[in-house]
């Protein structure tokens, strides 16, 4: 069998990350023809399928699932060549970062310019959701998550701690006055919240921490959305200091009670050293130490 080339495997990597011939061409910036075409003489030259194609797209065989990893490190070891032969000025490809709502809405997205005009040629995918992409499957190169994964072939690092508080509008300041007077149970104030069967994290069951009883009655998954209900006078709620500091249309009830939370950073350790992957960490890093003190407060 001929020797098989770095093309060849870059688009089988492409294709088994993106499962469509449209979105794996986009990425390496060639036509779906080319890409199929290329895919074939791959498995031809190999003698073997390494894809399967369904009406969802292509999905890796078991024979691709096995080609997968020593693709992979194929890759790594080509971006350690590019390193010692160009600078991270001239990264390309495509980088994918997972992030939960609030902090990929409101700390990533605003400062994200600065890391994408560094490097023009990169792609980036910034998929901020109520829940995370696995990076342990290599649906994300790199996730930013609520809690320490357990398990996975994985590199994991803290990444800042964070303060939460109970905030409600600036335009019920009764709210606040009745908050501090007592109970928060006996104040009939509407509580914003978390909707229980859509919580994905156990850090997201904090209103106990505020006050032991405490049950939301306006709810909703997104805490974008909850933010939002929150400033409009729904009621009051829980938001991230970095969310809900900077809106005028909030005002802090009890600031002397407050929770502490944890973002962990977390990417497969075979694309850890992908100097895209390393140079996005590195950007993020000295972000979060820049904007300590609006992230966890307390800290000061």
């Amino acid at each position: 069998m001929a020797s098989i080339n770095w093309d060849s495997l870059q688009v089988f990597l492409n294709l088994a990350r993106h499962g469509s011939l449209a979105r794996a061409a986009r990425a390496l910036r060639i036509d779906a023809t080319t890409v199929s075409r290329r895919v074939t003489a791959l498995e031809r030259q190999m003698q073997q399928t390494l894809f399967e194609r369904t009406v969802d797209g292509f999905v890796l065989t078991s024979y691709g699932r096995a080609l997968l990893p020593h693709a992979e490190d194929m890759e790594a070891a080509f971006d350690r060549i590019e390193r010692v032969s160009s600078d991270r000025r001239n990264l390309t490809g495509q980088l994918r970062i997972s992030v939960s709502e609030g902090f990929g809405t409101h700390f990533i997205a605003p400062r994200l310019h600065d890391f994408s005009s560094a490097h023009p040629q990169l792609e980036i995918d910034l998929v901020a959701s109520s829940g995370f992409l696995n990076p342990s499957r290599r649906e994300a190169d790199l996730a930013i998550l609520l809690t320490r994964p357990r398990r996975g072939l994985l590199r994991i690092r803290r990444l800042t701690d964070y303060r939460l508080g109970l905030y409600g509008p600036r335009s019920r300041s009764d709210w606040h006055e009745r908050a501090q007077a007592g109970s928060l149970r006996g104040a009939a104030i509407p509580v914003v919240g978390y909707i229980p069967d859509f919580i994905y994290a156990p850090e997201l069951r904090y209103l106990d921490e505020i006050e032991n009883g405490i049950e939301a009655t306006l709810r909703c998954s997104s805490i974008n959305a909850q933010q939002e209900m929150i400033a409009n006078g729904a009621g009051i709620g829980v938001l991230p200091c970095f969310m809900a500091e900077d809106d005028p249309r909030l005002m802090r009830i009890m600031p002397g009670v407050s929770i502490c939370r944890a973002f962990w950073l977390a990417m497969h350790r075979d694309v850890a050293s992908q100097a895209r992957v390393r140079a996005f960490v590195d950007w993020l890093t000295a972000c979060v130490a820049a904007a300590a003190p609006t992230l966890d407060p307390a800290s000061g």
